[in-house]
């Protein structure tokens, strides 16, 4: 049994390490969420909202971009800064898609915000995920 686990880790390892690393990566968006929203910013305030929501994406992108490449695509780029900065770029295309989710799910439908989020992080941690493969840590051949 240990034996056929460890086979299917290897087969699908990548995706198993994504999904580990986008699940801390999105209690590290939703921690700084949640901090900012229950301390000094007013979610019901269109303008507070939306600054809670980029704070929280900056500590997730660079909690994501470090551990992404160390752990997920396992890059031996030598360029880390072009690496970096279209690593930054793809998830600047997913925080305005989380925006966007934000504001029509919160503002527009007055869904409740913490609720919002969440369904924007899987959607967001999709899309992160086949950027990330495309067009950031793409294997060299």
């Amino acid at each position: 049994m240990i034996e056929k686990l460890k086979k299917l880790y290897k087969k699908y390892e990548e995706i198993v390490n994504y999904l580990i690393v986008g699940v801390l990566t999105t209690i590290v968006s939703l921690a700084l969420y949640y901090l900012l929203v229950l301390t000094i910013l007013n979610p019901d305030n269109a303008i507070e909202l939306q600054i809670a929501n980029i704070l929280s994406w900056c500590g997730a992108v660079v909690f994501a971009f470090i551990t992404n490449r160390k752990y997920v695509f396992k890059s031996k780029n030598k360029n880390v800064k072009k690496e970096a900065i279209t690593f930054v770029s793809s998830r600047i295309l997913t925080l305005l898609m989380d925006m966007g989710i934000m504001f029509l799910t919160v503002t527009v439908f007055k869904m409740n915000d913490k609720i919002a989020k969440l369904i924007s992080q899987v959607v967001i941690t999709i899309a992160n995920y086949i950027f990330s493969k495309l067009f950031v840590f793409k294997k060299e051949h």
